[in-house]
């Protein structure tokens, strides 16, 4: 997939461009639904899969006082729709100058001159251009004028309830790792290097890798079963992954002030791995974090937690 800075970052002119625009944070089911039309569109016309979204996130920009939490980093995102079939992935710069546009001379400047789409597909509560002033009735009024199709994608909902970001963030808030899943379309992964951590787990017989999480995200306090992925180049190699049991939490046991913290126990795995990026998923929630008596204790039900781990990820 060729990644682009901003349209002004196109170094050539698009072919037979189909489009969806907006803000994708977690690349949910009902995003994933927008990119197979998307996809399946372009490759019958013989033209290219194109999505045109923004970063930072323009609510990070407009309400700085409340910014989102973001499920995905920009570097998921992309690799995310990659796999999709996206064939090109346009990340407009957000400042405060390009919020304040009027909405005709967004489609007008942007969508039509620069990327030409022969057709557009959005999502039913897309909105746009200065205070969102942009509405469906406008695109699909200026669309047609400007010489594209506008297709507007229904909501995808799930037991009655409309998906989005804002919904999967409570589930992970309270550990449902599973309903994020089905929310997802595949299991929540952070993304992180391993740094050096009190090698508190070593001790213990369970060496852990302590993530330095570069999402802004983390399931609720809790202990789960998972994988953790390589995705950097060294030994192991990029994509090689390991079953993980992952704590996530603030380490009651040893009172001490780390903070927040996921730190994850690779299964069968030795060897040094600071520095190292991973992905590592929530898969299912084994149990709560809770206070032990002391650490021959919490070695015991960490033994428990990585023979249920076995068990749950081997069966899936």
């Amino acid at each position: 997939m060729e990644s682009v800075q901003g349209t002004a970052g196109l170094k050539r002119e698009l072919r037979r461009a189909v489009l969806t625009i907006g803000n994708f944070d977690g690349l949910h089911v009902g995003h994933r639904a927008i990119m197979r039309t998307v996809v399946a569109r372009a490759r019958d016309l013989g033209g290219e899969a194109v999505v045109y979204t923004f970063e930072p996130h323009p609510r990070k920009v407009l309400r700085p006082d409340q910014p989102p939490q973001l499920l995905t980093t920009l570097d998921q995102k992309i690799d995310l729709l990659d796999g999709m079939g996206v064939d090109v992935a346009i990340f407009e710069p957000f400042d405060r100058e390009f919020a304040a546009m009027e909405p005709e001379s967004f489609v007008r400047e942007y969508i039509h001159r620069q990327i030409r789409p022969m057709e557009v597909y959005v999502g039913y509560d897309f909105r746009f251009g200065r205070d969102r002033e942009g509405s469906m009735r406008l695109l699909t009024e200026m669309g047609p004028r400007l010489g594209f199709s506008v297709t507007i994608i229904p909501e995808v909902t799930i037991d009655g309830r409309d998906v989005n970001s804002t919904r999967i963030r409570e589930l992970l808030s309270q550990g449902d790792v599973r309903e994020t899943q089905r929310l997802l379309g595949r299991p929540f992964c952070t993304r992180g290097i391993i740094v050096e951590g009190r090698r508190r787990g070593r001790t213990l017989g369970f060496p852990t890798a302590n993530i330095a999480p570069q999402n802004e995200v983390l399931p609720g306090a809790g202990v789960y079963a998972g994988y953790a992925r390589f995705v950097d180049d060294g030994d192991p190699v990029r994509g090689e992954e390991f079953p993980a049991v992952t704590n996530v939490g603030w380490r009651p046991t040893f009172d001490d002030d780390m903070g927040f913290v996921a730190e994850a126990h690779l299964i069968d795995f030795e060897g040094d791995l600071y520095g190292r990026r991973i992905d590592l998923s929530f898969e299912h929630r084994l149990r709560s974090e809770r206070k032990f008596a002391g650490p021959e204790e919490l070695k015991t039900q960490i033994r428990k937690d990585v023979a249920e781990a076995r068990r749950w990820l081997r069966f899936q």
